[in-house]
């Protein structure tokens, strides 16, 4: 591996941190590129409908899921509401993955702090003694509830 010297190390950093994600898209959609062909022309009822107002629209009028103020209840709203029916399994989740950077959690640098388990429905966050929380992939539902609430923005989530 090249030496990449200081400002080679912090400028991959940066570029690293500023790469676009891909955005996490509402749940109940059986096939995620019916979002670009259908909802460009929609009206948007889908996030008129959304109970927790997480349902926002890019530039291009495709619909993504903000968790900076609160996450989804699978309440089936922007399902209900979706005309074109790009929404329409009942059956399909959030499609994403939710993980805890150990870097910017409080709890991994041993300060005492519950809040991302404190509103995990599903039980998915277990902690290792009293830190280190860790999310079970397997219990997660990727609703973000736990994004919302953590001070310190260590909770990620990423489109699969």
């Amino acid at each position: 591996m090249a030496d990449l010297g200081r400002r080679g190390l912090f400028g991959a950093i940066g570029a690293a941190a500023t790469k676009k994600q891909t955005p996490v898209r509402p749940p109940y959609a059986a096939d995620v590129s019916l979002f670009g062909t259908h909802c460009p022309a929609c009206e948007g009822m889908c996030g008129t409908a959304c109970e927790e107002a997480i349902i926002k629209f890019d530039d291009r009028h495709l619909p993504y899921l903000d968790f900076s103020k609160s996450g989804c209840t699978d309440c089936e709203a922007c399902l209900e509401a979706c005309t074109p029916d790009v929404l329409c399994d009942k059956m399909q989740p959030i499609r994403a993955t939710v993980r805890i950077n150990p870097v910017k959690c409080m709890s991994w640098h041993d300060v005492m702090c519950f809040s991302c388990k404190e509103p995990c429905l599903d039980n998915a966050i277990a902690f290792k003694g009293l830190f280190k929380p860790e999310i079970d992939t397997a219990r997660c539902t990727a609703c973000g509830f736990c994004i919302a609430r953590c001070p310190s923005d260590a909770i990620e989530i990423f489109a699969t």
